[in-house]
């Protein structure tokens, strides 16, 4: 049996996050959510259960630091996923397992939405998608893997009436 997942949604700063993107723990938690479905129904294997997702929606101070800490890369970023899905495991349809977790920065992806003509709920859903293939198992430091993984985040862009960001 297939679940959405259980997304839940943390703020450093709920205030900003609410006054530049109104709305956003409803609109985080629906677009990870339908980005888990299309994954799934595109074909993507995730073990049986409940998946459980956070999401922290913070600073570039705060994912800074987190890639520091957790990568070793020492400057802030846009988003940060941390899968935690074990390969063939699978848990009983009732069992809650966690997924992952993903840390998604105000500053930055407001700044790179600015930069690339973008609004900032079509940055976010993009980098939303992008986090959840990335706790699906997805990856992009090579060609082969974004080749893979960059056509399944066109398709639900797509869906959602948002051009191909891999486009000029």
């Amino acid at each position: 049996m297939l679940s959405k997942p259980s997304v839940i949604v943390e703020f450093d700063n709920r205030e900003e996050w609410e006054n530049a993107l109104p709305d956003a723990e409803k609109f985080v938690v629906d677009t990870f959510t339908a980005a888990w479905l299309f994954a799934v129904a595109s074909g993507v294997k995730v073990p049986s259960g409940k998946p459980e997702v956070t999401i922290f929606m913070t600073d570039d101070l705060h994912i800074w630091e987190v890639n520091k800490e957790y990568r070793g890369v020492d400057k802030p970023t846009n988003v940060l996923s941390f899968p935690a899905i074990e390969e063939d495991i699978n848990f009983t349809d009732d069992m809650p397992y966690l997924a992952g977790d993903v840390f998604l920065s105000l500053d930055t992806t407001l700044q790179e939405a600015m930069t690339e003509g973008k609004t900032l709920a079509n940055h976010t859903a993009h980098l939303l998608i992008h986090s959840c293939l990335h706790l699906l198992g997805f990856d992009h430091e090579t060609d082969e893997q974004a080749a893979e993984m960059e056509p399944l985040e066109v398709q639900f862009l797509a869906k959602m009436g948002i051009k191909n960001p891999y486009e000029d």
